[in-house]
């Protein structure tokens, strides 16, 4: 008879949840992993459940088709939920917290108008999403936007981006939807909204008679808003309420200037918000025809914390009184003009680290040398010449030097 002569070997003892939770977050932050994450949830039971809620985390999309796939599932999942459960949302939709929908197109109206249908009735199936990232080509109707803003758990959004914007024309006593929503997010921390109106220099446009009338119901709550992007917008109900606005944490403004016409509010917006500002970049969408209005001269003494400021075309005449702790400055492309300008302002910046051109790249390693040195590169490379002598670096729109 034998004998076994080794003991038996005492049974592994499973990992807790927790570990396993904190593994596959490392596998979702690594590339491709959110396609891995989802092979992971099907290998068993016990990683399906602890998979499933980080893979419906960060939603992704990508087609329309795919969005009225993601419709679907969470709208049958809300139909088998009931009130008996100890968690009153269903499951996967409570799980989302991001929803990017950046890459979702539609080619006419009647695609649109299904983007439309499917976001109305999938906002309220997503109770606890706090980043939304919209496709700036689509324009959410006034029910698209309701329905985001009274939605359970909106308190919760903490980023909106991509979102366009159809100012009103008239004047009304009645809300604008997206000042409502605006209103309901008072945890929001960064907002991006982009103007979808023509041009006022095309136009017959002149500025309401009363623009107060904008801000009846009063100022929005927005205590933790840092970023803020507002382009192409230049007099609607929503800037005028935001205008009065207490933004304390605002650190970082992207805006279209519109110094020219005496109705619009932009330069005042600046002078209001500018005091606590760390990041000014002035900017006008590229579009067909492209209408470049003047910037405010007083952005140096309005906003005296700026550590990186970015200039349009024209480059404004700054009101310059003593000297400024700028350290970054960005201009749209350097010419004989842009260095008039930039000659007199450096004397006022002793801090400036460097000057970056937004929008030109320099030649890739192994162009010719005559190349190297025409046009707008052989006035970046004589820049970066002159800039070395104060220190100063030159770079391009990637913010990088040039290749050795």
């Amino acid at each position: 008879m034998l004998l076994p002569l080794l003991p038996k070997p005492k049974p592994h003892k499973a990992l807790p949840s927790e570990i396993w939770t904190e593994i596959f977050k490392f596998v979702l932050e690594a590339q491709g992993g959110d396609e891995q994450i989802w092979c992971v949830a099907r290998v068993n039971h016990g990683f399906r459940a602890t998979a499933l809620p980080l893979a419906y985390k960060r939603v992704h999309i990508h087609s329309l088709s795919q969005l009225e796939k993601f419709y679907r599932r969470l709208y049958d999942a809300e139909m088998k939920w009931d009130c008996i459960r100890r968690i009153p949302y269903s499951a996967p939709g409570r799980w989302v917290q991001s929803l990017d929908l950046t890459k979702v197109t539609f080619v006419d109206h009647a695609q649109a108008f299904l983007l439309d249908s499917l976001l109305t009735p999938l906002f309220p199936l997503v109770p606890c999403l706090t980043h939304l990232s919209m496709n700036p080509l689509f324009v959410m109707s006034r029910r698209a936007i309701a329905s985001l803003a009274y939605r359970p758990g909106v308190v919760n959004i903490r980023s909106l981006e991509g979102i366009t914007y159809v100012p009103a024309q008239t004047q009304s006593e009645e809300e604008e939807s997206m000042v409502t929503l605006l209103r309901c997010c008072q945890h929001l921390e960064e907002l991006e909204i982009t103007g979808h109106s023509p041009d006022p220099s095309d136009l017959d446009w002149t500025a309401f008679e009363d623009p107060e009338t904008y801000a009846s119901k009063g100022p929005l709550f927005l205590p933790h808003l840092r970023i803020l992007t507002l382009l192409s917008i230049h007099s609607s109900p929503l800037l005028f309420t935001l205008l009065i606005s207490h933004l304390p944490s605002l650190e970082k403004l992207t805006i279209t200037p519109y110094d020219d016409l005496p109705g619009s509010p932009v330069s005042q917006f600046i002078e209001t918000h500018g005091a606590h500002l760390r990041s000014l970049l002035l900017f006008t969408p590229k579009s067909w025809p492209t209408r470049l209005h003047p910037s405010p001269d007083s952005i140096l003494t309005t906003s005296p914390n700026l550590r990186h400021m970015s200039l349009e075309q024209p480059l404004p005449t700054l009101v310059i009184k003593g000297n400024h702790p700028l350290q970054f400055l960005s201009i749209p492309r350097p010419n004989n003009d842009s260095w008039d300008f930039l000659a007199r302002l450096l004397p006022h910046v002793p801090n400036l680290c460097a000057v970056r051109a937004r929008d030109v790249k320099w030649l890739r390693k192994g162009m010719n040398s005559r190349a190297q040195e025409a046009g707008v590169q052989g006035t970046m490379r004589e820049w970066r010449k002159r800039l070395a002598r104060r220190g100063v670096r030159m770079l391009d729109s990637d913010w990088k030097d040039i290749e050795p």
